[in-house]
C-alpha cells in the first residue's frame, strides 16, 4: 500500500496511529503530542504535513538520516543474505563486525556476542556474570548498580532500576543492591563528589564479605536517570572497587557508545578496562536492530565448563542478523571516515557553550553534558515537559527525562545546525517554556 503525502493522508495517518498503535513508555492519553513522522535526511526529519524539524531527540543517530553508505550497505546485504541463525549457522558479517568492535575496545575485551537490543544485551550480561561465577564454582546472584540507572525494558534489565516507570511484579529473580546519588545533578560532576560516591559503592559492594556481588553494573552517564553526568575519576575507583572484591565490572554503553560523548565509549573518559561492555543504540545508528555485548576472554574460557551445553544458554533467532551486522560496519565505517567522534566533542562543546547562558534565566537550574550529550534541568518535569512542548513549536525535537530536557543531535550535526538548536530552544525558554 502506498504512503499518501497529501494534508488528507496526513490526517488518516494521525487517526490510524491513535486507534491501532499501542506506543512505548507513553501515557494512554498523550495523543496528538507526537510528530508524525514521514522521512528524514542528515539532522533534518519531516512531518506527514511537511513540517521540517530540526531533530536532537533521537538517542541512536549516530550518523543521521538516509547516509548513502549506510542504506547501500543494507541494500546490499538484505539482497545477498538477509541473516541466519547464529546458533546454528554463521556469516562474515557477524565475523568482521565482532574483529572491528575488538579494534576499538582494550585489552581482552575480544570476544562479542551480538542481540537484538541494548534490553536484550543487559540481560546477557548479567546471565554471563552469573554463569561466570558458577562455573568458577563461587556462585553469585547479586548486582550493584546506580538507583538511578535505566538498562532496559526486559524483566531481569528492569529489575536493576531503581526508576518508578521500570517498577513491576518480577523483582525476586535478581537481589539487587542500589546506590543513590549523593547530590542532586548539579552538583554531581564535581570532581569532589567521586571518593563520597565511591564511598557509598563501596559500602554496597563489600559490606558484606560473604554475600560479594556477581557484577557492578553501570552506565557512564545517566541518560533516563536524568542526564546525570558522573563526577571524573569515579568509574577509575570503580574499576579499583571491583578489583579488590573480585567483582565483574560491567559498563552499560548502550547510550553512550560509538561516539556519543566524544569519545569512542563512555569509559574512556577515565581510562579503565570494563570485564563487559553492552552497546547497541550508536553501533547501528538506527538503522536496524543491534547490540553487542563484548566480554574479556578469560570470562569467554570459563562457558567451556557449563555443565548442560558447555557453552553460552542465551540468544535469540536474529541475534546477530547479516543486515544489522553490515549496517554495524557500515556505521563504523562512517565514524572512522567522517572523524565522528572528534566532531561529537567539538560540537558538543560549542552545543553547550551556546546553552551556557540559560543557567539561572527562563527557569533553567543546570547546563550540563559530556560529548553531544546536552542537559538542561528545569525546577520540576512540568516545567520540562513545557519546554520540551516550546522547542517543539520552534520545530526543534528534544528529549525529556524527568527534570531535564535532553539535546541529542546526530554525530553528523555540524557548526550552522549546533547554533540553529541553540536560537530555538534559547528561544523556546525565554518564552515562557521553562
Amino acid at each position: 500500500m502506498a504512503i499518501q503525502h497529501t494534508a488528507r493522508g496526513a490526517e488518516r495517518a494521525q487517526r490510524r496511529d491513535e486507534q491501532y498503535v499501542w506506543h512505548p513508555w507513553s501515557p494512554i492519553d498523550a495523543a496528538g503530542q507526537r510528530v508524525m513522522a514521514d522521512r528524514a535526511r542528515g539532522h533534518r526529519l519531516w512531518d506527514a504535513d511537511g513540517t521540517e524539524y530540526l531533530d536532537a531527540s533521537s538517542l541512536n543517530s549516530t550518523c543521521g538520516y538516509a547516509h548513502p553508505a549506510i542504506v547501500e550497505a543494507a541494500a546490499r546485504q538484505l539482497g545477498r543474505l538477509h541473516g541466519v541463525d547464529l546458533s546454528a549457522q554463521s556469516h562474515e558479517p557477524s565475523g568482521l563486525l565482532a574483529e572491528r568492535l575488538a579494534g576499538h575496545l582494550p585489552g581482552g575485551l575480544s570476544r562479542t556476542l551480538f542481540t537484538n537490543s541494548g534490553s536484550e544485551g543487559v540481560e546477557a550480561a548479567c546471565l554471563i556474570a552469573a554463569s561466570h561465577w558458577a562455573h568458577r564454582g563461587r556462585p553469585r546472584t547479586r548486582v550493584v548498580t546506580f538507583a538511578r540507572g535505566y538498562h532496559g525494558s526486559t524483566t531481569l534489565a528492569r529489575s536493576l532500576s531503581g526508576l518508578p516507570p521500570t517498577s513491576h511484579a518480577f523483582r525476586d529473580p535478581l537481589r539487587v543492591t542500589p546506590v543513590d546519588l549523593p547530590a542532586d545533578h548539579r552538583a554531581l560532576r564535581a570532581p569532589e563528589f567521586a571518593p563520597r560516591l565511591l564511598a557509598d559503592f563501596a559500602t554496597a559492594v563489600g559490606g558484606d564479605p560473604s554475600d560479594p556481588p556477581m557484577a557492578v553494573v553501570v552506565e557512564p552517564l545517566l541518560n533516563v536517570g536524568g542526564g546525570a553526568v558522573l563526577p571524573p575519576g569515579f568509574l577509575r575507583g570503580l574499576r579499583e572497587l571491583c578489583d579488590t572484591h573480585g567483582t565483574l565490572l560491567v559498563i552499560d554503553e548502550v547510550f553512550t557508545g560509538v561516539g556519543r560523548t566524544g569519545r569512542m565509549f563512555g569509559f574512556e573518559h577515565d581510562g579503565v578496562e570494563p570485564d563487559v561492555v553492552v552497546s547497541s543504540k550508536g553501533l547501528s545508528g538506527g538503522y536496524a536492530p543491534l547490540a553487542a555485548v563484548s566480554v574479556q576472554q578469560r570470562v569467554y574460557r570459563t562457558f567451556s565448563e557449563d555443565p548442560v551445553l558447555g557453552g553460552l544458554r542465551y540468544g535469540h533467532t536474529t541475534s546477530g542478523h547479516a543486515v544489522s551486522c553490515a549496517v554495524g560496519l557500515a556505521t563504523l565505517d562512517v565514524v572512522e571516515r567522517e572523524g565522528l567522534v572528534e566532531n561529537s566533542r567539538a560540537m558538543g562543546a560549542r552545543l553547550l557553550d551556546g546553552l551556557a547562558p540559560l543557567a539561572g534565566a527562563s527557569g533553567v537550574v543546570d547546563v550540563r553534558g559530556l560529548g553531544l550529550v546536552a542537559v538542561l534541568e528545569l525546577a520540576s518535569p512540568e516545567a520540562a515537559a513545557a519546554l520540551a512542548g516550546s522547542a517543539r513549536h520552534h520545530r526543534l525535537l528534544v528529549r525529556q527525562q524527568g527534570t531535564a530536557v535532553m539535546a541529542v543531535p546526530p554525530l553528523t550535526i555540524d557548526t550552522d545546525a549546533v547554533d540553529e538548536v541553540v536560537a530555538r530552544l534559547s528561544a523556546a525558554a525565554r518564552e515562557g517554556g521553562g
